[in-house]
């Protein structure tokens, strides 16, 4: 290098971008980087794959809820494995068993929405997992950036008392390295906690909408008897 880019490169200083202030930090702070990055890479992830099976599952709920109008048999037989169908089969298994001749109305309309939430529960609980990560990391981000950012801060003053020079050029790309730890941290955690509050509600009231949708169903079926199993009995023979 010739002395004139020497100089040069002296009187521009520290590379202060984004870029630059990863590739100048310690190893610990660009682990906790790297860690923090790629949380909230994956918790973008988890939050795109969640819209789109809500939006899924709001969908068969309607189904749901279309099956519990009188007189709508087309929307009572869903095909498939999605959620109103596995709810509709587990409450129609009870009902064609029928009444016990000890049970009352009540108890048989209990037995059938009690199958029926059953299997709202077990589709329910298929759509849980990945939220938890984004609580976690909503919860401990900060806090992995801010063990970054003393990391760096140390280090920061390691390179004063090693220089003895404490003037704020020495300082400051140290302190900017670790800040960014802080940074990046606020970034995964904050987008994480608004997702993780937002799509735990809007779980909540699909379980809501579908139980109030079984509890409709299973007081219709209640009410009317079992089919006669004259077709079991031909099979038999």
């Amino acid at each position: 290098m010739n002395p004139t880019d020497a100089t040069a490169a002296l009187h521009a200083g520290p590379d202060l971008s984004m870029l630059g202030l990863f590739l100048q930090a310690d190893w610990v702070v660009k682990g906790v980087m790297i860690a923090l990055a790629l949380a909230s890479v994956v918790c973008w992830a988890i939050v795109i794959e969640k819209a789109v099976l809500f939006s899924r599952l709001a969908r068969q709920i309607r189904q749901l809820q279309d099956a519990a109008t009188p007189g709508n048999t087309a929307a009572a037989n869903p095909q498939g494995d999605s959620l109103a169908a596995q709810a509709l089969r587990a409450g129609s298994r009870d009902w064609r068993d029928g009444r016990e001749p000890d049970e009352t109305r009540a108890e048989y309309r209990y037995r059938i929405e009690h199958a029926m939430r059953g299997a709202i529960a077990k589709v329910m609980r298929k759509a849980e997992p990945g939220l938890p990560f984004l609580a976690t990391t909503g919860a401990v981000g900060p806090f992995i950036g801010l063990f970054g950012t003393v990391w760096g801060i140390m280090n920061s003053f390691a390179g004063i008392a090693r220089s003895n020079d404490t003037s704020l050029a020495v300082v400051a790309p140290g302190i900017a390295e670790a800040l960014f730890a802080t940074a990046i941290g606020l970034v995964a955690a904050i987008p994480a906690v608004i997702a993780y509050n937002r799509l735990t509600v809007r779980l909540g009231r699909l379980r809501q909408e579908a139980n109030v949708a079984s509890a409709e169903i299973a007081s219709g079926l209640s009410r009317r008897p079992p089919a006669p199993p004259h077709r079991a009995h031909a099979a038999a023979e």
